[in-house]
């Protein structure tokens, strides 16, 4: 039996403890590399943080897909 919730973290934000957990760096911290990289498309950031830092296709998505929307939302 699972035990609820309160507000389960649904979307891109879901990947966040294991992208944690397996690169070694904060979300912060991988937020600002983003925001920082003279980067701009959605798919050139995540090809580049597969690229240049290792991170595998689903977590590279989900950082760039959150950080962007996040700045949109700004």
């Amino acid at each position: 039996m699972r035990t609820p919730v309160a507000a389960e973290v649904k979307g891109p934000a879901s990947y966040f403890p294991s992208i944690e957990k397996k690169y070694g760096r904060p979300i912060a911290e991988w937020k600002e590399l983003i925001r920082t990289s003279p980067l701009t498309k959605h798919m050139e950031l995540v090809n580049w943080l597969k690229s240049e830092h290792g991170l595998g296709h689903g977590h590279a998505n989900a950082l760039v897909a959150h950080t962007l929307a996040e700045d949109a939302g700004k």
